[in-house]
């Protein structure tokens, strides 16, 4: 097949190209960035952005599926960059795939978009989107996979892909900001409690979204559902970072502070870079204290029997194979 990737040149589209190259498809990259290591590798590269809705659509022009991975993360930024890029983002992909009869249409979301401020154990998809938020990424994720959603029928398939803390070699943004808040001594644990949260080895994440493609494909009636996917092994939030930390010869997390008051000195802190016009991102939000110190892990029992997912590398492997690329 042909496949179009938004966001080609991110952690997990950059992966994913590698992927489809790897068993023989043709891919087509739209990112903003230049990305000369996925030409070499066979990839046809587009500079161009999501927010342009030409640009977009031409992108899409005689492809077979479209993955559709680009968004803007995090916990703090304009929030008209999250719109533009999350929501009209991803609207200009969906017109782009119906102005070009694309059939097949993967959206990468977010479990963000049911995050409150309770735990989450052991829930499926049947959850309903959290009503309020306090970030603009979760917000804007969830206004995106609603309209994706929304837009599946006979002529455009959608399906939505949850994958929750995505992790593994070649992350440029999740380990390495660990381990420099770990050397400067700020990384701190968040609470006392040490909450369950999902995580997903980059390789899986890839596995469920060529299945997800192939299965609505082969004509399954999935379109317009959503799913979560995981390493199926929930694990303590801070466990997880501390054995990450540990295959790259950093940590353990510092001492905790109460996660109250984290959540208050993220609304402050964030109260002062808006009041001042500071653009870098503070270093806690109320989004990133609250995903710390609640419990975040789910029931994929849907993506095992719809979608035939299960994971293809273990947890304890993905740190062996991560340790050993921290290595090298």
């Amino acid at each position: 097949m042909k496949a179009m990737v938004t966001g080609g040149g991110g952690f997990l589209g950059s992966n994913l190209v590698r992927a489809l190259l790897a068993r023989g498809d043709a891919v087509r990259v739209l990112a903003r960035g230049d990305y000369p290591e996925l030409r070499a590798a066979g990839a046809e590269t587009i500079r161009g952005d999501i927010t342009d809705a030409a640009a977009t659509a031409a992108a899409c022009e005689g492809v077979d599926v479209v993955f559709h991975t680009a968004a803007k993360a995090g916990g703090w930024g304009d929030p008209k960059e999250y719109e533009a890029i999350n929501v009209t983002g991803t609207d200009h992909v969906i017109a782009g795939c119906r102005a070009m009869k694309v059939p097949v249409l993967i959206h990468t979301s977010s479990p963000s978009v049911v995050h409150g401020t309770e735990d989450i154990e052991g829930a499926t998809e049947s959850i309903p989107y959290a009503t309020h938020f306090t970030a603009h990424y979760p917000r804007t994720k969830a206004i995106s996979e609603q309209r994706a959603l929304a837009a599946s029928d006979d002529t455009l398939k959608v399906i939505a892909l949850r994958p929750h803390f995505i992790w593994g070699p070649g992350d440029r943004h999740l380990l390495p900001r660990l381990i420099a808040r770990a050397k400067t001594g700020r990384l701190r644990q968040i609470g006392a409690r040490d909450p369950k949260c999902d995580t997903i080895y980059i390789d899986n994440c890839v596995h469920a979204h060529l299945l997800a493609a192939a299965r609505l494909r082969e004509g399954a009636p999935l379109g317009g559902k959503a799913y979560f996917v995981s390493d199926d092994a929930p694990i303590g939030v801070w466990t997880m970072a501390n054995r990450m930390l540990a295959c790259a010869g950093q940590g353990p997390v510092g001492k905790p502070i109460p996660a109250g008051l984290a959540y208050a000195v993220g609304a402050m802190m964030e109260g002062a870079y808006w009041l001042f016009g500071v653009e870098k991102e503070p270093l806690i939000t109320r989004f990133g204290a609250s995903e710390l110190s609640h419990a975040q892990w789910f029931d994929i029992s849907a993506a095992k029997r719809e979608l035939g997912y299960a994971p293809k590398v273990s947890l304890d492997d993905g740190l062996t194979r991560l340790a050993a690329s921290l290595r090298s």
